[in-house]
């Protein structure tokens, strides 16, 4: 399978941090694109088949995702239509299937882009940081499916088990925070930086711990035992997703 590794992908501009799920049975492929990703700052996560990509999708909401379609274990495009009914993250296919049909239906399951093989990885570089600028760099879309929850950061639309929860400016702000960061700590001078732009030095850090424990009484369904925001001793903050609780 050729690619363009002399073409200069990866030099210079950097992408900065997030993380990419890499979905492609051929590990050589997989191994080349990981590496790309990861000398911009990416974190790659790597599947070789649609099992470890739904596990790993699952656990860790990757930023974008890049997907093959001839998988061994099934077709990318059920795996996409399966992301597609709980996420808006960006959905690039790279695959060997360049026929109109194959990339027409790639479109409207919900795919972001279509690179057919050969390719180069320039091009594909360029494709994924176009993708993510168009998603917000990595926000895992605007609207957001978690559990028997719905968050709709547009609207400022929230709601649980069908009913709406109210959240104030400061709630929605930490919510996406976390949300967009899903799986990796947050410190607590991150958070208070995002709350308080430029005044976090001269509030009373237990503002956080106040704001943190709203939000928690409002989407919990045991707050003193919370499956979403998980406080990391020392640290700050997670939130799992629910993942484990």
């Amino acid at each position: 399978m050729s690619i363009g590794m002399g073409t200069g992908a990866g030099a210079g501009t950097g992408m900065g941090t997030g993380s990419i799920l890499i979905v492609e049975d051929d590990r050589a492929l997989n191994r080349g694109v990981a590496l790309v990703f990861s000398r911009e700052g990416m974190k790659a996560l790597q599947a070789y088949d649609l099992k470890t990509a739904r596990e790993i999708f699952a656990a860790s909401a990757p930023d974008l995702i890049i997907l093959d379609i001839n998988l061994p274990d099934g077709d990318g495009f059920d795996f996409c239509k399966a992301v597609r009914a709980s996420s808006s993250v960006p959905i690039v296919f790279l695959t060997a299937n360049d026929m109109e049909a194959d990339i027409v239906t790639g479109f409207e399951l919900g795919g972001d882009d279509y690179v057919t093989k050969p390719f180069s990885l320039m091009v594909l570089r360029a494709r994924v940081m176009a993708a993510l600028r168009r998603a917000g760099a990595g926000g895992g879309g605007n609207r957001v499916a978690v559990g028997d929850m719905v968050f709709d950061f547009d609207r400022m639309e929230f709601s649980k088990q069908g009913q709406a929860v109210q959240l104030s400016a400061r709630e929605q702000k930490l919510l996406r925070k976390l949300v967009a960061n899903k799986g990796h700590i947050l410190t607590r001078e991150q958070l208070m930086e995002s709350l308080y732009p430029g005044d976090a030095d001269f509030v009373d850090e237990n503002a956080l711990t106040v704001a943190v424990g709203r939000l928690r009484g409002k989407l919990e369904d045991d707050p003193a035992s919370p499956a979403y925001i998980k406080t990391v001793y020392g640290l700050g903050y997670l939130w799992t997703g629910g993942a484990g609780k």
